[in-house]
């Protein structure tokens, strides 16, 4: 194989509703800055950005580590869709996938000591909808969704 398949994306790539991340978790804090101010420019509140980009980091993290396997020489793709009632925001990864109901339940007692495996858990406590679908040729979208209140109109 060609030496350039193997160089690492070593650059952030944003667009509006889009951004691109090297799988490294040092790229976590500009996914958090982008998610924020995308967020905060729609009008939503603070409780809702917080939920949301507690969320995305988490599922972000998880793309990057357990997808991904920290190779730099893959990528993280972010998108946020603002639809008429609710928020939606795909994580997709180039790992080989993994099947979500096997994820152990953290609050087994035999996982309460556990220091890890509580983000999904999270995630799911905060969003409204977590669903996953998986690429035939590889790589999981991750798609998170929060409802707007019945009164509340987003900003374009």
């Amino acid at each position: 194989m060609p030496t350039f398949f193997n160089l690492k994306m070593n650059k952030i790539i944003r667009k509006k509703d889009q951004i691109i991340i090297p799988s490294s978790q040092l790229y976590l804090t500009e996914v958090d800055k982008f998610v924020e101010k995308r967020l905060k420019k729609l009008g939503l509140n603070k409780d809702q950005v917080a939920d949301i980009t507690i969320s995305v980091t988490e599922m972000v993290n998880n793309a990057i580590v357990h997808g991904n396997k920290n190779n730099p020489c893959k990528k993280v793709i972010l998108r946020i869709k603002a639809e008429k009632s609710s928020i939606s925001i795909e994580i997709e990864d180039e790992g080989k996938g993994f099947k979500p109901d096997s994820l152990p339940c953290p609050i087994a007692p035999e996982n309460l000591l556990k220091e890890v495996g509580r983000g999904v858990f999270i995630v799911k406590a905060l969003m409204d909808d977590v669903c996953y679908s998986f690429k035939p040729e590889g790589g999981t979208i991750c798609c998170l969704k929060k409802s707007l209140k019945k009164d509340q109109k987003l900003k374009r």
